[in-house]
């Protein structure tokens, strides 16, 4: 009985920290195309990224663990230089220049195929059973997802190839970057800071390369800032606690299907993109799937009130 009660403590504290980072994470499309209408894709992940990992060195400085962060051995150091290699650094440069090709309320769902590609990976390499409802439910939401994805003059918007593969291989990168860090002994907070740091010097190396133009405070990088703070470093560290004290990943990971219709608020609301019947749609299908992944759970529950 002990057992059940701290796995539903869990499980609950791990629910409302995934609703929090899922409800930042719904206004950073918005903040992304504001940033990109006066700077290119990779000036706002070079912002971004600093301002993240600066945010996260005074968060270990308040709490006395900067210099520990920076102990590391051969083994955590070529980790955390891959997993920057991975994110934010290839991460971001794929879906900033998606966002750059494609309007937000396409790029927004595309991106989010990766939880359905996270928890399969899961399966795989973690060993995490999966039950017929959680398959289910990721379908079902899936189909939400590719029902807003369709949007308004969709076959207008799918003709550029190049942007879909762009926003769609993004979800790719970011599962094989969560794979890795699920596997890191390392307190979260102290991992991001340095994966964030060899990603802030990839990101700089890049820049340097490609011809960096001159910085001007506007309204864009005020959103670059805030995408450094909020996208790029609390919201990271929120949920990844959530997936670390969850007892399975599929049950957390349903959650992030809600971010799209949330963002797309915002999106039609700032941005003036146009709302459609598909992104109506999609949303019933991704609230349906979040209901079926909680099935279990909630007559589970039940049961044990009749008890």
């Amino acid at each position: 009985m002990d057992t059940s009660y701290n796995t539903m403590t869990r499980d609950k504290k791990a629910t409302v920290l995934a609703l929090c980072a899922v409800s930042m994470w719904s206004t950073v499309a918005t903040a992304f195309k504001i940033a990109l209408r006066g700077m290119t894709y990779y000036q706002l992940l070079f912002i971004a990224t600093w301002v993240s990992t600066l945010v996260l060195a005074l968060f270990l400085i308040f709490k006395k663990e900067l210099s520990h962060s920076l102990k590391l051995n051969r083994k955590q150091v070529l980790l955390s230089m891959l997993m920057g290699a991975l994110n934010p650094f290839a991460y971001y440069l794929i879906l900033l220049k998606a966002y750059s090709l494609l309007p937000a309320y396409m790029v927004q769902p595309l991106n989010y195929t990766w939880p359905v590609v996270l928890v399969f990976f899961s399966a795989i390499f973690l060993k995490q059973k999966l039950s017929w409802l959680s398959i289910l439910a990721l379908i079902v939401s899936f189909f939400g997802v590719w029902l807003i994805s369709k949007g308004n003059n969709s076959l207008e918007t799918l003709s550029n190839l190049w942007g879909v593969i762009l926003a769609t291989g993004s979800s790719l990168v970011w599962s094989a970057y969560w794979l890795l860090n699920l596997k890191d002994q390392r307190s979260a907070i102290q991992k991001l800071f340095v994966n964030f740091l060899f990603g802030s010097i990839y990101i700089l190396l890049f820049s340097l390369w490609a011809g960096f133009p001159a910085f001007r405070f506007t309204t864009s990088f005020v959103a670059a800032i805030y995408i450094g703070v909020f996208e790029m470093g609390i919201t990271f560290l929120i949920w990844m606690m959530a997936l670390q004290m969850a007892t399975r990943t599929d049950a957390i990971s349903i959650y992030i299907f809600l971010s799209p219709f949330i963002s797309l608020i915002f999106i039609s609301t700032i941005l003036g993109e146009k709302i459609t019947i598909y992104a109506l749609m999609g949303f019933f299908f991704i609230a349906l799937g979040i209901l079926m992944s909680k099935w279990r759970e909630i007559t589970t529950f039940e049961r044990g009130k009749q008890r």
